[in-house]
């Protein structure tokens, strides 16, 4: 199964750390996901639709799950989220080093899994970030990464609470065998699960 488009990861000064998936192609059609994980360490899924929260709760751990409407807007650098009570709103710099070179590579061959699985080696140098590896259920992912753009200026509210100002991804969020990088970004991406063989 194939996900198109971007995940975005910011931190906050409350210790709340915040994923955004937004998917422009997938075999649930267009939707967006937030996954946010407390200070304390209590994870959330909020999700679109039953079904979509239940192949990503199979996919990855929660604490609680809820469904949501999860409305995603975006114009140039800016971009706004809601999701019941969690507004995001952040904006994105330019390209940097690793952003040009993740760019150049060719689309088709940066979500092939075999070339996923060769810059896994490199990508493990980012503290808890993983291209490949095993999901819930038995399942397995592959993240193959077309660009990457720094996230510059945020804010996030959660039940009217100011959530702080925009920090480090740290400690990495634990929904899965991975986490977005530790400098708060945006990143385009290929998101290929395989799901396991008894389902």
């Amino acid at each position: 199964m194939q996900f198109e488009g971007v995940i975005a990861g910011i931190g906050t000064g409350s210790g709340t750390r915040l994923v955004l998936g937004h998917w422009s192609r997938s075999p649930f059609g267009a939707f967006s996901d937030v996954m946010l994980e407390r200070a304390d360490g209590r994870r959330t899924l909020l999700a679109p639709t039953r079904r979509t929260a239940d192949f990503v709760a199979a996919t990855y751990t929660f604490d609680h799950v809820r469904v949501v409407p999860v409305t995603v807007r975006s114009s140039g650098r800016q971009w706004d989220v809601q999701a019941a009570d969690l507004r995001m709103c952040f904006t994105l710099g330019g390209r940097g080093p690793l952003g040009l070179l993740l760019h150049a590579v060719p689309r088709a061959l940066a979500a092939h899994p075999a070339w996923i699985t060769l810059v896994d080696v490199p990508a493990r140098v980012l503290p808890g970030v993983r291209t490949r590896g095993s999901a819930g259920r038995g399942r397995r992912e592959w993240y193959g990464v077309h660009d990457l753009r720094p996230v510059t200026a945020a804010s996030a509210s959660l039940a009217g609470d100011d959530l702080g100002p925009l920090a480090p991804v740290d400690p990495p969020v634990r929904f899965g065998f991975a986490s977005v990088p530790r400098r708060p970004s945006l990143a385009r991406v290929t998101t290929t699960v395989e799901l396991a063989a008894h389902e």
